[in-house]
């Protein structure tokens, strides 16, 4: 039995030798056609590769049932900006945290922390970009002067980290990154709009 998003599908699992033949008729057949596949359940287990193209090797004489579950790349990117919300709050505890340690004159774990924070920011970053790329986000959000207050802000950061001014750099965690990241959640939510209209459209 094949259920793609809720409804069962006229296909024969064992007409297929293995769950990639599998797949790859489902996509060929158009059923999902603009979507994301979010989970696989083969015999109501959840199912991801572990290698690449396990699935060639699931014979299909060991799949009872097979489910396939997508979303639209609208509401993959609206449930998104629901997790760049929480981001925002990592960076701002992150910071402040970092901020702390760096004051109680904890360099190593801030140092450590700090880095932490870095990546944080960074895929943050990407993840925005990939967002407004994908749904030509409107002007209106104030996007650019925010990267650029940041991407000037981690300029400023970096060469303070090289002078090891752990303080300043505390100072500039605490009264210049944690009010610039707070700036993204007004961004956030006017992306999220966008989106909304983007699937009105």
């Amino acid at each position: 039995m094949i259920v793609i998003d809720g409804q069962k599908r006229d296909m024969d699992i064992r007409s297929f030798e293995n769950l990639e033949q599998v797949f790859e008729s489902v996509i060929e057949q158009g059923f999902l056609a603009d979507r994301i596949v979010t989970d696989v359940l083969v015999n109501e287990e959840p199912f991801s590769e572990i290698y690449p193209n396990q699935s060639e090797d699931i014979e299909t004489s060991e799949v009872e049932s097979l489910e396939i579950k997508s979303s639209t790349t609208v509401e993959m990117a609206s449930s998104i900006t629901l997790e760049l919300y929480k981001v925002v709050n990592i960076m701002a505890g992150g910071g402040k945290q970092v901020a702390e340690l760096f004051r109680q004159a904890d360099d190593a774990e801030a140092l450590e922390l700090y880095q932490d924070l870095l990546d944080v920011t960074r895929d943050f970053l990407g993840m925005v970009g990939t967002l407004r790329d994908q749904f030509s986000l409107s002007k209106e959000i104030g996007f650019e002067p925010i990267v650029d207050e940041f991407s000037s802000l981690f300029t400023e950061m970096t060469e303070v980290l090289e002078n090891e001014d752990w303080i300043l750099l505390a100072d500039l965690l605490e009264y210049e990154f944690l009010p610039s990241v707070e700036k993204w959640k007004n961004v956030i939510s006017a992306i999220r709009e966008d989106i909304r209209t983007a699937a009105k459209g």
